[in-house]
């Protein structure tokens, strides 16, 4: 029968192992990040790039994290000091303050889809664009766009106009269906949609050009692209805001321009070729940034399960050299996850 020497092991000896283990468990994460981040940089070398701010969700989860880290660091020294009072007040504040990072991590998340920013997407507006094959003329004139920015008469629409177009714009939302639509009712007086330059009349619950063809399938996919367009207000990109303030794009490094609803690299329109690329890309930045804080997430989300036991050890009425040692241990790896964000948060806030 094997002998069993893990109990004859020197309390110095099992530090080590655990130590060692738990170095192990960070050499790991680490080699992990750097092959994103490494493959986050290649990836910019030959596409198109959107670059924008960070979610004030992030920021603030950094510094929620920060004072985390902090809170575990003192309740370290009560613990040295055999203070358990104070010990258990800061390891709860340590848990709290690392459940608080995940809640603005999610917060920054849902900032970042509010500003189009999705996990996978494109970087153009292609389907549904506007004015590629849907217009609407609003009370005598023709409605324009200009980057995200839509006009009327040259100004940028009022919230009451939005109002009024968006609530015409809602009918075709949900009318793109293989076996068939139903227009309940003829447009506003105000309203004129134009489909490939030509007014289009309700008959009998169909849209019909003037010829007096009726829109089939393929012609109501491109009204309802449209129509969530309208909605998301995006014209010609999907990050919403304004072109070069709340956002930019890059190719091969270099930042491109927009003028007349076109794409200019190195002060000239984008070719053909470079324009069909353009259309076709993803949004390969967003997805990057999406799996880097995301994957730190869910390692925090592992490092909280453990806080819950390291809480419950100092909630003990004596400390036995293990749980010393556990709530030691724990402690590096929060560091560490802290360090880590922090370095993503730079890496993001510069490469980004």
């Amino acid at each position: 029968m094997q002998k069993d020497f893990s109990n004859e092991l020197t309390p110095e000896v099992r530090e080590k192992m655990k130590r060692n283990l738990v170095y192990v468990g960070i050499f790991s994460i680490i080699m992990i990040f750097a092959g994103l981040t490494s493959g986050y940089i290649v990836s910019m070398g030959d596409t198109f790039w959107v670059k924008y701010p960070l979610p004030v969700g992030f920021w603030i989860s950094t510094a929620v994290i920060f004072l985390s880290s902090i809170f575990y660091q003192i309740a370290l020294v009560k613990m040295r000091k055999e203070q358990q009072k104070p010990l258990r007040i800061f390891m709860v504040l340590t848990l709290i303050f690392g459940i608080l990072f995940a809640v603005f991590q999610f917060r920054g998340y849902a900032q970042l889809v509010e500003s189009g920013a999705h996990f996978s997407g494109p970087v153009i507006v292609t389907e549904g664009k506007y004015g590629e094959h849907v217009e609407i003329k609003y009370k005598g004139d023709f409605l324009e766009v200009n980057g995200n920015d839509f006009y009327l008469k040259g100004k940028l629409l009022n919230e009451k106009q939005w109002k009024e177009i968006h609530a015409f714009s809602k009918q075709f939302e949900n009318i793109a269906d293989p076996k068939g639509y139903t227009i309940k009712s003829n447009f506003p007086a105000a309203f004129v949609l134009y489909y490939q330059n030509e007014p289009l009349t309700v008959q009998d619950g169909k849209l019909m050009r003037p010829s007096g063809e009726v829109l089939e399938y393929t012609d109501m996919r491109r009204l309802q692209f449209w129509s969530w367009n309208l909605r998301d207000k995006r014209g010609d990109f999907f990050h919403k805001g304004k072109f070069g303030t709340d956002f930019k794009i890059y190719y091969k490094g270099k930042e491109l321009t927009y003028k007349n609803r076109s794409l200019f690299y190195n002060n000239q329109i984008l070719s053909a070729p470079l324009q069909i690329k353009a259309n076709q890309s993803r949004d390969v930045a967003t997805s990057y940034l999406y799996i880097l804080t995301f994957l730190h997430l869910l390692h925090i989300a592992g490092a909280l399960i453990y806080l819950i036991r390291m809480v419950k050890i100092s909630f003990s009425e004596t400390l036995t050299f293990n749980n010393t040692l556990s709530l030691k241990l724990g402690a590096i790896f929060w560091h560490f996850l802290g360090v880590l964000w922090l370095y993503l948060l730079v890496f993001l806030l510069f490469i980004h």
